[in-house]
């Protein structure tokens, strides 16, 4: 039998559903605006000619990202400064969490304390530049990897979703049965804390994958450099291009190395969040169930 909607449920459902359509509508006109861009003529986009749905299209852009070895340096080093650096953060914060979480911890508060101290106070720029300069590590891989091997706010966010105490329960009747509390914990608490593991290499790794500031203070050599300081550079080539004061010959070179830097940068914008894009259908099961574990326990 179906039943019959009062006029009050069919106004919400049609407010609900506006609602999402004009959300839907935000979040996925600059995507695809963005996608049209890319594949456009940079003076179509420039007049204001293209508001959706790419218009003179050209794949120049494409062409020329796919010639530019130092694109292709940046986003091999991005790769796997995203993928090495999401282990030693999962490697770091996921056992910390789960001992802070742990009832036997002793100093547990004092410990705690400590990791909150750093979310609001920090060494500063100048003092961690000389400590990374005392560690030799400026100029190498490891300026990328290990300086942000913990976050506080993400290991706050684990520990909380190991406060349950099942986990506990858990490890004390392998215990029981002999089982060494770090084989315990890798195959007992490890399995069962996968939505958590997800969260947090989601967050890592947008993390890194977006991450240009350390690259600009640290590091020096080109070969290392990541994607987003290449893209950096091209759109600051293509604001100041636009206060130079020269002559015919020259701004009609700058004019064309301007819709080149216009063209690729919406390029940039593709290619740099395809891989975000991509892995994210396949996780967001895990990251939707481990935020509400993680949210919604004392």
């Amino acid at each position: 039998m179906r039943v019959r909607k009062s006029k009050g449920d069919l106004l919400f459902d049609t407010v609900m559903g506006a609602a999402m359509a004009l959300l839907f509508i935000i979040i996925a006109y600059p995507l695809i605006f963005v996608l049209s861009a890319s594949i456009s003529e940079p003076n179509v986009i420039n007049l204001g000619d293209m508001i959706l749905f790419p218009k003179d299209i050209t794949f120049e852009g494409y062409q020329r990202v796919f010639q530019n070895d130092e694109i292709w340096i940046g986003y091999r080093n991005t790769v796997f400064y995203t993928f090495f650096g999401t282990l030693i953060n999962l490697a770091v914060t996921i056992p910390a969490a789960f001992s802070l979480a742990h009832p036997g911890l002793m100093g547990q508060k004092p410990i705690t304390m400590l990791f909150l101290f750093t979310m609001f106070f920090s060494g500063g720029l100048i003092p961690t530049y000389l400590l990374m300069n005392n560690l030799k590590l400026l100029n190498t891989v490891w300026a990328m990897l290990l300086p942000g091997a913990v976050s506080a706010y993400n290991l706050f966010v684990s520990r909380t979703f190991f406060c349950n105490p099942d986990f506990y329960e858990l490890e004390a009747a392998a215990s029981i049965d002999g089982c060494a509390p770090l084989t315990a914990f890798w195959k007992i608490i490890l399995p069962l804390a996968k939505p958590i593991i997800a969260v947090m290499a989601l967050f890592y790794g947008i993390g890194h994958w977006n991450s240009y500031f350390n690259a600009m203070i640290y590091l020096s050599n080109r070969d290392i450099f990541p994607l987003q300081v290449f893209l950096r550079e091209i759109l600051i080539m293509s604001d100041v291009s636009n206060y130079l004061v020269v002559t015919a010959e020259e701004m009609d070179f700058i004019s064309q190395q301007a819709r080149i830097s216009e063209l690729v940068k919406y390029v940039l914008m593709i290619v740099s969040t395809m891989p975000v894009l991509v892995i994210y259908p396949f996780i967001q099961k895990f990251f939707i169930k481990g935020v509400m574990l993680g949210s919604i326990k004392g």
